[in-house]
């Protein structure tokens, strides 16, 4: 019997393998009831079934509804694969086989009804059916309950792929089978995704609801059971078919309790192995992984403490080192120096020894001494360059030797030929140096600048030096002479356009180099605008007259690499030293073509001029934290410009602030720029005598920007005497003159000068053409005196306007300003300074470096930044849990809120501290390219950082189903988008209303993009918005990770949000691309925006 058994199992499924059509019409028939129940021929059945059921739900794919879910479903064969695909384990539908006696084809849904049902979704109702075939008024069967099905005729002959026509199904109404799912409105069964439990439900007599789902027995009608389940869709809807938080549920019949060391989450077909170092209890639906936030978090702050202690040690080791051999060079030059004057002074006391011993022995005198001059002269090379000046006392012999030897004019040039001759010789035996001998380490570089340095402070120790020691300092080849500036000017006015206001007036003049010029008047007469003018920094003016470099009418932009000009407050970086500051100053300026030992030459003779030496390493100070003094700052603010080595060096009042001894300090160190041919023009406040005779030249101007005395320093008590007005005994001179232009002093009426006349009093002397409205101020005019082609006389009164007129007036000259500051920022002119600066790329470097030091000097608050990221975090991450209906939107929408706050607030920091140092430097010629690319270069630190910081708490204390990585990666984008926009606003806004947009621009375009409504001006709006698209990726990356039972979940959620699972990385490019527009536009923004 039971070989026959077999037999006839074989055969049926030969039949069953090769003619389907009688499967899907024999199968059921009564003749094989009885062979249902066998263990041998029930298993070829249920492939049979199941392989019908997968082409039925198969042609979904192909079809409308397939097409229409291609925003939430990335791949159509992988989705429906992991929601039907039951190889694994057919159990349910042999359950159902042996259910139904074999029809369960006739039971189940065919292509047209499931595209009846799944389609109900798009139209906006899936708890309620529209009327169809079988279920309408007039025919409601009980299969159309819910929970309930019925099969088809065995007549009839269906085709289960047909899409478009309902069958009639009305026969043999049952409860559904287990494992499938029997919609209200609906006669038909359909299998339940994978990770979804579909018991038979029990009726809970006490509130009349069929357990474990939410429908209730119909009505009239008391023989109705409860079935299986009801329905599949969203989990608000059908949060009874899913599986339940801490089981999982390997086919859709069984749910199982997760065990120990596992974690399963709601919807699983399978347990998870939680990881290393946490705790998983039986039932757990998620792991505690906050062990591995607080790894990340202590791995992060361990590297940065690496990083940054390591790089602070590094600095400052190197720093002392550099220190070190400084110092020992300082003191080997000086008592190299020292030994070398010990030797001249036993030289000449040798000398004059034997000279005595001569005497004694021959009564005739020898002739003047001229063979000792002719011996220093044919010194050796080595003698000659450390040739030094001597003592006192040697400094009159020399000046007895010089009465005695240079009597006629052709010893004179004699002795002049012999030097050009030693110091060619000098010159030339330092150009065989071999190769081997040349300056490399920082020991020589040491030693080579403070040997330089040492005999130039010698050499300038005594002015009055011997005819030949200022032979010797004027053909010195190692004094480089820069290339020399003048500038005249004739009639230069400038006048304030949309007011008509005279700052300057008819001054004529020239400043010459190697000379100091000092500018003096009183308050209000223009003399920082006589200056600025000077330098082309005069914006929002009317220039009239000429401006002539070296003779000739060239911008004096061509000369912006040589010239320096030092503002009146102390613009410098505080978070740096002195000597940082003066040496990136020095890297950025000099030629590129410079040797290094000579750049250390410039900066460490800079140092030493102006006294700094005491201070090189200090941190220069800022507002919050002290630093060097008020004095010792200000001259830093000078040396910025001195380590570039000037032809024209322009300062705005350098010694206000300063005391005598300070002042006169800083005099010397110019002094010392005017050997150069360096042309000094600086503003003055009221110096002392001896400062005041420190000057060559001075410009006493009036108020109204008149010229009152243009000349040198020595002759203006004579000019004023002339005009009968005398300095009295013990009175400053500068001061008195201020005085008298000011009006505070009562001048003589003998004279007959008042203050007013002398503007024109100059005119007259000078020869200069007075204006016609000036010339009432002139007690004696001479004819003829005015050319034909002069202004009228009402020029300068002031012309009346209306309220409305001078608010036009306002705004017309705010405009002027502005694009004067544009086209000066854009205007290209040709350099005629022959000197070749770094590029950018090298001033690229020269950022990172000096922007690196910074950073790590504000360690503290990029701290504080981190710790407030991480409170943020786990915040966010506790409170806010991923919230499963929406795959956790909200948590993401407060995330980007808050992340975009703290980023946007501390990345603010970056352009807005020093904007005034910016300004500086690019008036200086310093690339403003290379300045944005360092600091945004610096700045990605903090940009791959804090979202590892934030996510370390909130990832983990929220622990959504997408992984860190993604996280990670959309936070990334997120932060580099918003760092841009805080650019934008640290640039375009004063650090007031930046902040205050900081704050708001997160909240309110995150309102905006969040919106669901209906209008399209607020979704082509939200396209506008980076939270929309910081959302949408994170929604999607989240999303993806639910599948099987939850599709119909995310298929409904990305349709409300309006996402489309295949942006996410259009998501993330739009965030970087957002970030690039906004960084291009705060780079112009720096070329254009310009303090007033």
């Amino acid at each position: 019997m039971t070989r026959w058994k077999l037999f006839a199992a074989v055969a049926i499924a030969v039949v069953v393998l090769y003619s389907p059509e009688f499967v899907l019409s024999q199968v059921v028939g009564d003749e094989f009831a009885g062979q249902i129940n066998d263990t041998a021929f029930l298993p070829f059945i249920t492939k049979r079934v199941y392989s019908s059921l997968s082409n039925i739900t198969s042609t979904i794919l192909n079809s409308d509804v397939g097409n229409r879910a291609s925003f939430c479903v990335k791949d159509r064969e992988a989705e429906w694969d992991r929601a039907f695909n039951f190889s694994n384990n057919l159990d349910f539908l042999t359950a159902c086989i042996q259910r139904t006696n074999g029809d369960v084809t006739r039971r189940v849904c065919t292509s047209a009804e499931l595209k009846f049902y799944f389609g109900a979704f798009f139209s906006g109702d899936s708890t309620y059916l529209k009327p169809n075939r079988n279920c309408n008024i007039t025919s409601r069967v009980s299969g159309c309950e819910p929970g309930w099905a019925c099969a088809t005729s065995p007549d009839e002959n269906i085709d289960m792929e047909d899409s478009k026509v309902i069958p009639a199904r009305t026969e043999s109404c049952q409860p559904c089978c287990e494992g499938f799912f029997c919609p209200s409105g609906l006669t038909c069964m359909i299998p339940c995704p994978l990770g979804a439990h579909c018991p038979t439900a029990t009726l809970d007599k006490a509130s009349g609801i069929c357990k474990p789902y939410s429908y209730q027995l119909p009505p009239g009608m008391p023989n109705h059971t409860c079935g299986g389940a009801n329905i599949w869709a969203d989990i608000r809807t059908s949060e009874e078919l899913f599986c339940s938080s801490g089981s999982y549920c390997p086919t859709s019949t069984q749910q199982l309790i997760c065990s120990k060391g596992n974690y399963c989450q709601r919807g699983s077909t399978s347990e998870k192995s939680c990881f290393k170092l946490t705790s998983c209890d039986p039932g757990s639906s998620s792991q505690n992984i906050h062990a591995y936030g607080a790894m990340l978090i202590a791995a992060i702050f361990t590297i940065m403490l690496i990083i940054y202690n390591c790089s602070d040690q590094i600095i400052t080791t190197r720093e002392r080192r550099h220190a070190k051999t400084r110092e020992a060079a300082a003191r080997r030059a000086k008592e190299k120096v020292k030994a070398h004057e010990r030797w001249k002074m036993a030289r000449e006391a040798a000398k004059k020894h034997a000279a005595q011993i001569s005497r004694t022995f021959s009564r005739k005198k020898k002739p003047a001494p001229q063979t000792e001059e002719m011996s220093i002269l044919h010194q050796s090379s080595e003698d000659v360059e450390f040739d030094e000046p001597v003592t006192s006392s040697s400094e009159e012999n020399r000046l007895e030797l010089r009465s005695q030897t240079f009597k006629k004019k052709d010893e004179d040039l004699y002795i002049y030929d012999h030097i050009l001759e030693m110091e060619s010789k000098v010159t030339n035996s330092k150009k065989k140096m071999p190769k081997e001998k040349q300056i490399h380490t920082h020991s020589q570089i040491f030693n080579y600048a403070y040997g330089q340095i040492e005999k130039e402070k010698a050499m300038q120790e005594n002015q009055n030096l011997t005819f030949s020691g200022v032979i010797s300092m004027a053909v010195n080849t190692e004094t480089r002479k820069r290339p020399k500036i003048e500038i005249s000017f004739r009639d230069l006015t400038l006048t304030l356009k949309g007011k008509d206001k005279h700052l300057l007036r008819c001054v004529t003049g020239k400043i010459m180099p190697s000379r100091i010029t000092a500018v003096m008047g009183p308050s209000g007469a223009g003399k920082t605008t006589f200056l600025s003018a000077l330098a082309g920094k005069a914006h929002g003016c009317k220039i009239t007259g000429s401006i002539l470099i070296n003779g000739k009418p060239d911008s004096i932009h061509s000369y912006k690499k040589i010239i320096g000009f030092v503002p009146q407050d102390d613009i410098v970086h505080g978070n740096l030293t002195v000597e940082e500051n003066l040496w990136f100053s020095a890297k950025c300026r000099l030629p590129a073509s410079m040797l290094k030992q000579d750049r250390v030459l410039v900066v460490e003779r800079v140092i030493e001029s102006l006294g700094l030496q005491a201070v090189r390493s200090s941190l220069v100070g800022t507002v919050e934290k002290r630093g060097i003094s008020g004095g010792q700052r200000k001259r830093v603010n000078v040396g910025l410009e001195m380590v570039m080595e000037p032809s024209l060096l322009i300062l705005d009042e350098p010694t206000s602030g300063l005391d005598s001894s300070s002042s006169q300090l800083l005099l010397r160190a110019l002094r010392r720029e005017t050997l150069e041919g360096v042309n000094v023009s600086m503003v003055v406040h009221q110096p002392s005598y001896s400062l005041f005779q420190m000057f060559d030249d001075l410009v006493l101007l009036a108020k109204g920007g008149l010229t009152v005395y243009h000349g040198p320093v020595r002759k203006v008590e004579e000019y004023f005497s002339g005009l009968g007005i005398n300095v009295p005994d013990r009175v400053n001179p500068p001061d008195y003159f201020i005085d008298v232009l000011e009006g505070m002093i009562k001048l003589n009426t003998s004279s007959g000068v008042s203050y007013e006349q002398l503007p024109v009093r100059w005119m007259l002397h000078k020869g200069y053409p007075v204006p016609p409205d000036m010339r009432k101020n002139a007690a004696m005019y001479p004819e003829g005196q005015v050319s034909g082609n002069e202004v009228n006389d009402n020029e300068g009164a002031a012309e009346e306007y209306s309220l409305a007129g001078e608010i036009w007036q306002d705004v017309k000259s705010n405009v002027e300003v502005r694009r004067d500051i544009i086209r000066h920022n854009f205007l290209r002119t040709k350099d005629l300074s022959n000197r070749t600066t770094p590029g950018v790329l090298l001033q690229y470097r020269y950022f990172l470096g000096r922007i690196a030091k910074q950073r790590l000097r504000e360690s503290k608050l990029q701290l504080v930044d981190y710790l407030i990221l991480l409170l943020a975090g786990a915040c966010l991450g506790a409170i806010i849990k991923s919230n499963e209906e929406t795959f956790g939107a909200p948590g993401y929408t407060y995330s980007i809120i808050a992340v975009s706050l703290l980023c946007k607030v501390a990345a603010l920091r970056t352009f807005s501290l020093d904007k005034l140092q910016y300004w500086r430097e690019r008036a200086s010629g310093i690339s403003s390219l290379a300045h944005f690319l360092a600091k945004d270069t610096i700045d990605h630190f903090n940009t791959a950082i804090k979202p590892a910081v934030y996510l370390s708490m909130f990832y983990f204390f929220s622990y959504p189903r997408s992984s860190f990585a993604e996280n990670y990666t959309v936070l990334l984008s997120l932060v580099y988008c918003v760092t841009g926009i805080a650019y934008m606003l640290a640039i375009f806004l004063d650090p007031g209303p930046s902040q205050l947009f900081a704050v708001l621009l997160p909240v309110v375009l995150t309102l905006v993009s969040t919106q669901t409504g209906d209008s399209e001006f607020l979704k082509n709006v939200s396209k506008l918005c980076y939270p929309k698209w910081a959302l949408e990726a994170f929604v999607i990356a989240n999303a993806n990770r639910y599948s099987g039972v939850w599709l119909i979940t995310r298929c409904g959620a990305l349709l409300k949000f309006g996402y489309n699972v295949h942006d996410w990385g259009l998501c993330i490019f739009v965030l970087f691309m957002i970030g690039v527009a906004s960084r291009i536009s705060a780079f112009f923004g720096m070329l254009v925006v310009h303090k007033r």
